[in-house]
């Protein structure tokens, strides 16, 4: 037999193994879905998939009742481009809030899943202050769908940080986990630790606007080993609620100084009027 021969017969026994090799892992993998499914459906049956709102059964878990559904009020267009604000009617192109004109913020943009009320709020409420983190695959997957250019155009996702008494107490950054949660779903990069409280601030509940802007002012800095990853990139910064706008402003202030290119704002809540 030829050389030749020889090499067109290897060649063909090599395709014949790469087909096998094709086939096996088919089949393994159709016996991992297979395994995958009822390991599902045993989970159910142990922890079945529950409304995060009512406890109502439901067919899949993280997520919500038609009936809660209806309580969570969602922030849709036509919106404000800078603040995420509701506006009455749609012009057809970009639109600015009087809040917007009256006080730009340093930020590019902001967006928001829902209103800070009903349903919202007590799930935010559990989530924050009763250390019950089971709606955070679902607020991941509300963040991503309520400003999905924001998350497109980010380079690098940041949480904005709490201050260390703050963290020590309630052991968790409630920022960093929705951070998480929308890194993991959007295949960004995750800074957790890029954004630090430089001092601690008394709590916004009950500030006016000036208030809340002079207690937050010059608490945050960029830590030093993390300027070089944020100068010059697209920065999403993400939070559980804006009220004024104070700490993320305060927070994009300290982001711009460490020479981001761009600063955008994503958080499950905004505080607003019923019919702003």
């Amino acid at each position: 037999m030829a050389i030749g021969d020889t090499n067109n017969s290897a060649a063909q026994s090599d395709d014949g193994g790469d087909d096998g090799n094709v086939a096996v892992r088919r089949t393994w993998l159709g016996v991992g879905r297979v395994w995958g499914g009822a390991w599902r459906a045993a989970l159910n049956v142990v922890l079945p998939p529950l409304c995060l709102g009512c406890q109502a059964r439901l067919l899949d878990h993280d997520a919500l009742c038609s009936e809660c559904w209806r309580r969570v009020d969602f922030i849709r267009p036509p919106l404000c481009d800078r603040l995420g604000l509701p506006m009455p009617y749609d012009t057809g192109g970009i639109m600015i809030s009087a809040a917007a004109a009256a006080h730009p913020p340093p930020f590019e943009r902001a967006r928001a899943v829902a209103r800070y009320d009903g349903l919202m709020r007590d799930l935010i409420h559990d989530f924050k202050f009763r250390d019950t983190h089971d709606a955070r695959r679902l607020f991941g997957r509300w963040l991503c769908q309520a400003a999905p250019e924001l998350v497109a155009s980010a380079d690098i996702i940041i949480p904005v940080p709490l201050a260390r008494s703050r963290l020590l107490a309630r052991r968790f950054n409630q920022a960093q986990i929705l951070a998480t949660e929308v890194a993991r779903m959007s295949g960004k990069t995750l800074l957790p630790l890029a954004l630090r409280r430089t001092r601690a601030t008394a709590h916004q509940i009950g500030l006016t606007r000036r208030e809340r802007e002079r207690n937050v002012a010059g608490a945050f800095a960029v830590h030093p080993n993390a300027i070089g990853r944020v100068a010059g990139k697209s920065v999403l910064l993400i939070d559980d609620v804006m009220t004024t706008g104070a700490t993320v402003s305060a927070a994009t202030k300290a982001l711009k100084k460490a020479a981001a290119a761009r600063v955008d704002v994503l958080t499950l809540a905004l505080v607003t009027e019923p019919h702003a």
